[in-house]
C-alpha cells in the first residue's frame, strides 16, 4: 500500500473515531497522535519487508480497534484490559527500536535517536495504560494522561523528526543539541516525580535544545520549499509552546501561577498537536532522508571465550607446527606510512616485537576509579582486560603465538599475551584487513562467548605513529565492537595510541580510552629493546 493511502485511511479512520467519541475534546489530542502520527512516521522509518513491516497489521489492527472503543464507550472496569492491548502494541514498536539498535550499536547519532523515539513510545503507552486502568501513579488522573501524551510528542515524534534532520546534516552543534534533546524526556519525568527544580531545570534543557535544532533546521537543505517551511514551522512551534512550559514550570516552584492546567490544554496542547505535530508529519512524508548506515563488512574473528580466558584460550587455537611470529605485523608497509620519515625503532618494534621490554603505568580517572574495583573483581578470574588498580610502573612480559587461521578465520593471525608477574593481562589476537583504499590494523580480545575487536586507523604522525578507533571518515571500519555469534555491535568505546621514539631504541607510547566521549583509562607505555 502506498504511503498516500495509507495515511488516507488513517485520516478517515481518525474522522471516524473523533466523531462517535463521547470524551471531551482534549482527548483528540492524543488520539490523533495514536491513530493519524504514530502510523505515518512508521511507514516513514521502517524498512520494507522486514519483521515489523510484515506483521504490521497484526499488531496494529486490534490496538486501533482498542483506542476506538475507549472513545467510543463510557468508563468500564474492562478499560484497563482494552488499553493493554495498545500498550502491547508500544511495547512492540520498542523492541523494533532495540533491534534496530542492536543492528548497528552506538554509531550515527541520527539514527539513534530514531531508536530512541520508537523505545520512549513504549512509556507513552504504559503512561496511557496507567489513566485508562485507573492505577494510583501517585499523581492526579489529569497529569497521568499529560505524560503520556508528553510521551507521544515530545518523546516519540521530536526525536524521529531530530533523526530525519541528522539524515540530512550533521554539524559539530546537532551532537550537543541531540543529546539535550534525547535525554530531556527522562529529566522531565524525574522532575515531576522527585523535584519542582529538576522539572524546571528539564524545561530550559528543552529550551537550548529546541533553539539549536531550529538553528539547524534553517540551516538544512531540505528536499523542497513546501517540506523546508512545513518542518522549520513546526520546530518553530515549539519554541512557542515551550514557552508556556517554562511559565507553568515556573509556577509549580514559586505558587505563582501565571497559567495553569486548562491553558496549557488550550495553548500548550493544541499548538503542539496541530501545528507541530501535523506539519511535522507532512512535512518529513514529502521526502524521507535515506540513511547513511553502513554495513560493516570487514572480517571478524571466530574465536569466542568461555569463563575465563587467559591463556587458557590458545591451547585449542595456536598453530603447532609453525615457528612463531616475530611481530605484531609482518610489514608495516601495508599502512599508509612513509618508511623514510617513521622512526625505524617504531616500525622494528611492531615488525619484531618479542625484542622489545615493555612497562606501563595504568592511571583510570577518578569518576571510574569505583566501577574499575567493581571490575577487577571479574577481570581477575576471566584474565582478559584484566589492568591493576594501582598506578605503580610494572614490566609486562608475554609472547607472540601463532593461531590457526582456519579456525580465526582473518589473514595470519597472531595472538600476543601480556602479563604482569604471573597474571594475564591481555590476550589480543592481532590481524589485518583492507577496505579499499586503507589497511586497518584488525585486533580481537576473546571475551565470555563474545570478542571485542578493535578496528584502528593507522596514520603517521612526523616520526611518530598514530593508532585510533576513532573514525575520521564517515564510512572508516573504524571503531571497537562486540561481536556474538554472526551480530556485530559498535560500543560507546574510543581509543587512541600514540607512539613516539625518545631515543635509539627507546619508545613512549600513550594510550587513552573514552567511554561515551568521557575519558577513563590512560596507559602510559616505555618501550626498550632489549
Amino acid at each position: 500500500m502506498s504511503l498516500r493511502k495509507f495515511t488516507f485511511l488513517h485520516c478517515l479512520l481518525f474522522i471516524l473515531i473523533a466523531a462517535f467519541s463521547i470524551l471531551p475534546w482534549p482527548s483528540t489530542m492524543l488520539t490523533i497522535a495514536q491513530i493519524l502520527y504514530i502510523p505515518v512516521v512508521l511507514q516513514l522509518v521502517i524498512k520494507k519487508q522486514d519483521w515489523f513491516s510484515r506483521n504490521y497489521f497484526y499488531f496494529a489492527i486490534p490496538a486501533y480497534g482498542a483506542i476506538a472503543f475507549l472513545q467510543w464507550t463510557e468508563q468500564t472496569q474492562w478499560d484497563g484490559w482494552i488499553a493493554a492491548i495498545y500498550f502491547l502494541f508500544t511495547v512492540i514498536i520498542a523492541i523494533y527500536g532495540i533491534g534496530r539498535f542492536l543492528q548497528r550499536g552506538f554509531v550515527n547519532l541520527e539514527e539513534f535517536s530514531i531508536d530512541l523515539g520508537l523505545i520512549y513510545l513504549a512509556m507513552g503507552g504504559a503512561w496511557f495504560l496507567a489513566y485508562e486502568a485507573g492505577w494510583n501513579t501517585g499523581f492526579s488522573a489529569m497529569l497521568t494522561w499529560l505524560t503520556a501524551i508528553h510521551f507521544h510528542y515530545s518523546a516519540f515524534l521530536l526525536p524521529i523528526f531530530i533523526g530525519f534532520l541528522g539524515r540530512l546534516s550533521k554539524p559539530p552543534a546537532y551532537q550537543w543539541v541531540t543529546s539535550l534533546l534525547l535525554a530531556s524526556p527522562l529529566i522531565v519525568a524525574l522532575g515531576i516525580t522527585f523535584s519542582r527544580w529538576i522539572e524546571l531545570l528539564s524545561v530550559l534543557i528543552y529550551i537550548v535544545g529546541i533553539a539549536g535544532i531550529i538553528v539547524l533546521a534553517f540551516k538544512s537543505s531540505l528536499q523542497n520549499n513546501w517540506q523546508k517551511w512545513l518542518v522549520r514551522i513546526s520546530f518553530l512551534s515549539l519554541a512557542v509552546s515551550i514557552s508556556f512550559s517554562l511559565l507553568y514550570a515556573y509556577g509549580n516552584l514559586s505558587h505563582t501561577f501565571i497559567v495553569n492546567i486548562d491553558f496549557m490544554l488550550r495553548f500548550h496542547g493544541v499548538l503542539n498537536c496541530l501545528v507541530f505535530g501535523l506539519l511535522g508529519v507532512v512535512g518529513w512524508s514529502l521526502y524521507v532522508p535515506k540513511s547513511k548506515t553502513k554495513n560493516s563488512s570487514f572480517p571478524i574473528s571466530n574465536i569466542r571465550g568461555k569463563w575465563v580466558i587467559g591463556e587458557k584460550i590458545l591451547e585449542k587455537v595456536k598453530e603447532e607446527n609453525r615457528s612463531i611470529y616475530h611481530g605484531l605485523v609482518d610489514d608495516m608497509g601495508v599502512y599508509e606510512i612513509n618508511a623514510r620519515t617513521l622512526s625505524p625503532t617504531i616500525s622494528d618494534f611492531y615488525e619484531r616485537t618479542i625484542d622489545y621490554r615493555l612497562s606501563s603505568k595504568i592511571k583510570w580517572s577518578s569518576w571510574f576509579k569505583p566501577f574499575a574495583a567493581i571490575y577487577r573483581l571479574c577481570s581477575r578470574y576471566v584474565q582478559q582486560i584484566n589492568l591493576p588498580l594501582s598506578s605503580k610502573e610494572v614490566e609486562m612480559t608475554g609472547g607472540i603465538l601463532t593461531i590457526q587461521e582456519n579456525v580465526d578465520g582473518r589473514v595470519a593471525p597472531r595472538a600476543w599475551v601480556r602479563k604482569i608477574e604471573d597474571e594475564v593481562v591481555f590476550v589480543a589476537l592481532y590481524s589485518e584487513h583492507t577496505t579499499k583504499p586503507k589497511t586497518y590494523m584488525n585486533i580481537a580480545l576473546p571475551l565470555p562467548w563474545s570478542t571485542m575487536i578493535g578496528i584502528l586507523d593507522v596514520k603517521q604522525l612526523g616520526t611518530g605513529l598514530q593508532l585510533t578507533s576513532k573514525r575520521n571518515q564517515p564510512y572508516s571500519d573504524a571503531g571497537i565492537y562486540l561481536a556474538w555469534k554472526k551480530h556485530l555491535f559498535k560500543l560507546p568505546l574510543e581509543e587512541c595510541f600514540r607512539i613516539e621514539e625518545v631515543k635509539s631504541g627507546e619508545l613512549t607510547a600513550k594510550h587513552r580510552m573514552w567511554i561515551f566521549r568521557l575519558p577513563f583509562l590512560t596507559i602510559d607505555y616505555k618501550i626498550h629493546k632489549k
